[in-house]
């Protein structure tokens, strides 16, 4: 079953799917995607697993969100949304800014967390290819988009065909590109991003991983080694930005055990 919820006002859009008497896997995606960046992961998992893939602010059913801004501000929206569906435990599951997002949420709700699987997380380090986000969020036909979302993959991914065009559709909503600009102001500063407490988050009493690959050309590879060494890392050769969909079996093996 799945269940797409856009209509409480205290809930961020949702795509839910599997069993609905178990702790969930909560699915976070990055910047300028939406919940259905996680449709093949939701359903390799619906048999054994609950999951539920938000929209964040001012992405997806979310682009009408009243506030939008970076991360700090995503985290209280994705928090407002686990209270208003009853959720007390749930397992986490980030993608670059929505591993950002994760990671405040552990931080701040530690024990209603029951594990923390961070993919090419962003705040963990300074640095990113600041000038990328920017051209992405602001290019308006899919003939634009395909070079610029080719950089978010592996030099040997093979793009989606139509991934171009369903981006451009997206921006093509009124105001999604002002707000996608609101966003980026809001992360980015110049050309450099914010910085998590690393050592709180290596603090936290709970299962952590970490996932990159080592063609990640929107957050460097080498952020992995400021990782604190209680969070397990899983380093991908030759794999892009966008790990779960380009290596969604290992993403999943990395997933699964974390809930087991």
């Amino acid at each position: 079953m799945s269940e797409v919820n856009a209509e409480a006002p205290t809930c961020l859009p949702y795509v839910e799917k599997g069993p609905k008497d178990q702790a969930p896997v909560v699915l976070l995606h990055g910047f300028g995607s939406d919940a259905l960046t996680w449709s093949n992961i939701q359903l390799n998992l619906e048999n054994k697993h609950r999951s539920i893939a938000f929209d964040l602010p001012g992405h997806g059913k979310a682009l009408d969100w009243p506030k939008v801004g970076n991360a700090v501000v995503a985290a209280k929206a994705v928090n407002q949304s686990l209270d208003a569906l009853g959720l007390d435990r749930f397992h986490l599951v980030g993608h670059s800014l929505g591993g950002a997002v994760a990671s405040l949420i552990a931080l701040r709700a530690t024990d209603r967390v029951a594990s923390l699987t961070l993919l090419a997380p962003g705040g963990f380090g300074p640095e990113i290819n600041a000038q990328l986000l920017r051209r992405y969020a602001a290019a308006q036909t899919a003939e634009e988009q395909a070079p610029l979302l080719e950089q978010f993959y592996g030099y040997e991914y093979k793009l989606p065909r139509k991934l171009p065009e369903y981006v451009a559709e997206q921006r093509a909503r009124p105001g999604a590109q002002d707000v996608l600009k609101t966003i980026s102001d809001a992360f980015l500063d110049g050309e450099t991003q914010g910085v998590l407490p690393l050592d709180q988050l290596g603090e936290l009493p709970l299962p952590m991983s970490l996932v990159w690959g080592t063609q990640d050309r929107v957050l460097p590879p080498s952020h992995a080694d400021n990782a604190p060494g209680t969070i397990a890392k899983h380093i991908f050769e030759g794999v892009g930005h966008m790990v779960h969909l380009e290596i969604s079996d290992q993403v999943l093996r990395v997933i699964r055990e974390a809930v087991r």
